[in-house]
């Protein structure tokens, strides 16, 4: 289906919709962030706008990114703009019906999991959360590396004899963007988004995956067509600079060495010289630059964001952003219990329960997906995965037993062609959310027969509602609605010593220096 929109969207020239609801949660105050890096620098930042209000971002500007100074002084700043955002949502728990410490939380995870990591839950969520919304992939991967170079800095007040210590705030925003990057790898997580992720979930456009990436020629190929997706992605004005600059953090090779260069190099000199006045000139004229390249950036993700909003909420989409609510209630509550950062590499069982989380959640990502989007379940239909049907007629029947229960044989006529067998299950999704197992009976000739299972309550009469009646149309499917859950795994302390138990662990003394180590 998605290789047949793209199909269509070359033919038309404008982008086609995959989705007729939106698939993720976005939420009415999001802090929007449009980083950019210095070339040849990994996590060496140049700027960024910040802010909730698409009318007054917040322009923070590393004048020299090879300056350590320079560079804190930056992250204090963004740690002065992000941390009150965060902390606003984390003031306590809500009321939340849905939450039932005693349960199961709806990403999948035991009520006594946080992130897959073993730690205890709060009896509640957090009414809301904080969400992030960045440009692109890369910008979720650079939240990610920036938390893990701020998670581990040692301020003055944690290590007075520390050589070059961080501003106070500086290692709280590094530990709740590693957290954040973390979320964002777990399938229909929305606690950190990407614009182009986004739009690419909801429309086909004409151009490469990779292309698509480039916010502006996407949010061009949705709202004007393939020739505006051309100008977006490669016009350039008579100074050779990019019309509309690449949604970063990377610049653009032209911007940095006709630009962005000779007005560092003038920083620089001023700085060297002692020269005030020419100083703070040359700190507004890189910090014009750097805003020339991030404004259209900005503007264009708050677009897309408008877009997005206009679709309809999928059913699903609320379940899921409670299991991002339980996210960002567990990292709170770690925080505040003086927990240390989270470490550079997982232990086995805590990287085991994650991989675990994360198949369960694409499982059920997918599942709920073609459940709430007609366009999606096209594709599970072509595929034969499920179909839908109308109901022809209902056989009353009960199984044997010291207690017969309810077991009517339901008929239906389809016109799709899935791939059944005798006494294979089908699946069905039942007011608020429950889901129904059916047995297949007999297939043949656009007739199947289905014998019910359960979700028909413990009575010897059938639940109201729960058998569809004659004329009704319903969707069955081949794949189960919800994952199911692996075996429990053990304690770290209780893993074998192959899989790197701390238990009876040894300090290994060091090889000794011989001649031979030297040259």
């Amino acid at each position: 289906m998605v290789t047949l929109a793209r199909a269509e969207a070359v033919a038309a020239g404008r982008a086609t919709p995959l989705a007729t609801v939106r698939h993720r949660h976005l939420s009415d105050r999001p802090l929007v962030l449009v980083p950019m890096t210095a070339a040849g620098e990994a996590a060496a930042p140049l700027g960024a706008l910040v802010g909730c209000d698409r009318d007054r971002p917040r322009l923070l500007v590393v004048p020299q990114p090879r300056d350590r100074d320079l560079r804190f002084a930056f992250l204090a700043e963004l740690a002065a703009e992000v941390l009150p955002y965060i902390e606003s949502y984390a003031d306590g728990p809500g009321d939340d019906a849905e939450a039932d410490a005693a349960g199961d939380a709806p990403d999948g995870t035991a009520a006594g999991d946080g992130d897959g990591d073993g730690t205890e839950r709060a009896e509640e969520p957090c009414a809301d959360a904080a969400q992030l919304l960045v440009p692109s992939r890369a910008g979720v991967e650079y939240v990610r590396l920036l938390g893990r170079s701020m998670r581990f800095r040692r301020t003055a007040e944690d290590d007075p004899d520390t050589p070059h210590p961080a501003p106070p705030r500086v290692p709280l925003l590094g530990r709740w963007l590693s957290h954040y990057g973390e979320r964002a790898r777990v399938p229909g997580a929305a606690l950190l988004l990407s614009a182009t992720e986004l739009l690419a979930r909801h429309w086909a456009t004409g151009q490469s995956t990779v292309e698509d990436q480039h916010l502006g020629a996407l949010l061009a190929w949705i709202t004007d067509g393939a020739a505006a997706a051309e100008r977006a992605e490669t016009g350039r004005d008579a100074e050779g600079q990019l019309l509309v600059p690449p949604a970063g953090p990377a610049t653009d090779p032209a911007f940095d060495n006709r630009l962005l260069a000779p007005a560092m190099t003038r920083f620089d000199r001023a700085r060297a010289d002692g020269d005030a006045a020419a100083l703070r000139a040359a700190e507004d004229a890189v910090a014009r630059l750097v805003e020339s390249r991030l404004r259209p950036t900005w503007d264009a993700l708050w677009r897309s964001y408008d877009l997005l909003r206009a679709l309809p909420a999928g059913a699903h989409v609320p379940g899921r952003w409670l299991g991002d609510r339980w996210s960002f209630t567990a990292h709170r509550d770690r925080l505040r219990a003086g927990e240390p950062p989270q470490p550079r590499r997982d232990d086995a069982v805590t990287a085991a329960r994650k991989l675990a989380q994360r198949e369960r959640a694409l499982a059920e990502l997918d599942a709920q997906e073609a459940l709430d989007d007609p366009l999606t379940m096209a594709e599970r239909r072509l595929a034969g995965q499920a179909f839908v049907c109308r109901t022809e007629s209902v056989e009353m029947a009960y199984s044997e037993g010291r207690r017969p229960m309810p077991r009517p044989l339901v008929t239906v006529v389809t016109d799709d062609e899935p791939h059944l067998e005798d006494g294979g299950k089908v699946y069905r999704e039942l007011p608020g959310g429950r889901t129904q197992r059916a047995l297949v009976a007999g297939a043949g000739e656009g007739r199947v027969t289905v014998q019910l299972q359960d979700g028909m309550g413990r009575s010897r009469a059938p639940a109201e509602g729960s058998v569809p009646e004659p004329g009704d149309r319903v969707v069955w499917t081949l794949f189960e609605h919800t994952a199911r859950r692996g075996p429990a795994l053990p304690d770290p302390e209780d893993t074998p010593w192959t899989h790197g138990s701390p238990a009876g662990r040894t300090a290994e003394e060091p090889d000794r220096v011989t001649a031979e180590d030297f040259l």
